[in-house]
């Protein structure tokens, strides 16, 4: 009875990488090792790993059926680390996305085609969380980590269900030394948007800043130790529309404490672009909330 349930449940794994096989490319991107892409669409739109493209010319995809075509570069996001190619192909096979929420425990497939052939790795999802924010400053809508092994040129390729339906990108680049999966909800609205502008848009409000101590009281009132004093305003510039003035102190943009320059550039990312965010500052002692419609850096 054992021996027949590991049978089945072998033959049933073999069975998801054989039908997720044809929407499994290899990109060749880099001077040495080839990573692995997703088909996104069946007019030749492909997925892939932002860091394993390090090139923008000469670009070419190994196509399930074993040919090698020419793509171009659409466009990247370093920091969700994703790239979007177009390949000279069609009546490609797109992934389906997964039907059913993730959950920790579900057994897994990371899958990529580094050389001619599918290869395959299997795991669990170990960890899920809230949406987060990379190191970078890119927007990923859900932590998700895994325990599967990501071996040389599976960046880029796909994490799927025991259905073979799409779960996210794999890539090892976003935290070292952890297994973690660009989720398939981060990978539509990143996708939409370098389809349409070729780049992600990032924020930016026109100031420079540099990180001050708060005196001890607005420390103990915010709970934080440090803001983002205003050195300098553009003129014209949103913050300036927006009412900030030379000396003020940001110290939360949303609700979100800004300590450090990097804190301010995290917060100011391409879905806050044009639209307006509470910021608030410190101003002569005192704390305020601004209204700050948010600009696009060129």
């Amino acid at each position: 009875m054992m021996t027949d349930t590991l049978q089945n449940l072998s033959n049933a794994l073999a069975q998801t990488v054989a039908s997720a096989s044809p929407s499994i490319v290899r990109v060749e991107g880099r001077r040495r090792l080839a990573a692995s892409g997703i088909v996104w669409s069946a007019d030749g739109l492909i997925v892939t790993a932002h860091h394993t493209v390090q090139k923008e010319e000469g670009l070419q995809v190994g196509l399930p059926d074993g040919q090698t075509v020419a793509a171009v570069l659409v466009g990247r996001d370093p920091t969700t680390d994703l790239a979007v190619l177009q390949a000279e192909a069609k009546n490609l096979t797109p992934l389906t996305p997964a039907a059913e929420s993730m959950q920790v425990g579900h057994l897994v497939l990371a899958l990529g085609r580094p050389g001619q052939t599918v290869q395959a790795t299997l795991g669990i999802i170990s960890a899920l969380g809230d949406n987060w924010r990379t190191s970078v400053g890119g927007l990923i809508d859900q932590y998700v980590q895994t325990d599967v092994v990501m071996y040389p040129g599976f960046s880029g390729g796909p994490l799927v269900n025991t259905a073979g339906q799409l779960l996210g990108l794999n890539t090892s680049a976003l935290v070292r030394g952890i297994s973690l999966t660009v989720p398939a909800v981060t990978l539509q609205r990143v996708v939409d948007m370098l389809v349409k502008h070729g780049k992600v848009r990032r924020g930016y409000l026109g100031v420079n800043t540099q990180p001050v101590r708060l005196p001890a009281a607005l420390e103990q009132q915010l709970g934080q130790e440090a803001g983002l004093l205003l050195a300098a305003v553009e003129p014209g510039s949103p913050a300036e529309q927006g009412g900030l003035l030379l000396g003020d102190t940001i110290v939360a943009v949303e609700g979100s404490a800004v300590q450090q320059h990097d804190d301010l550039l995290a917060l100011l990312s391409s879905d806050r672009v044009g639209t307006s965010v509470k910021i608030r500052i410190v101003r002569g002692g005192q704390v305020q909330e601004m209204s700050v419609v948010v600009g696009e850096r060129n």
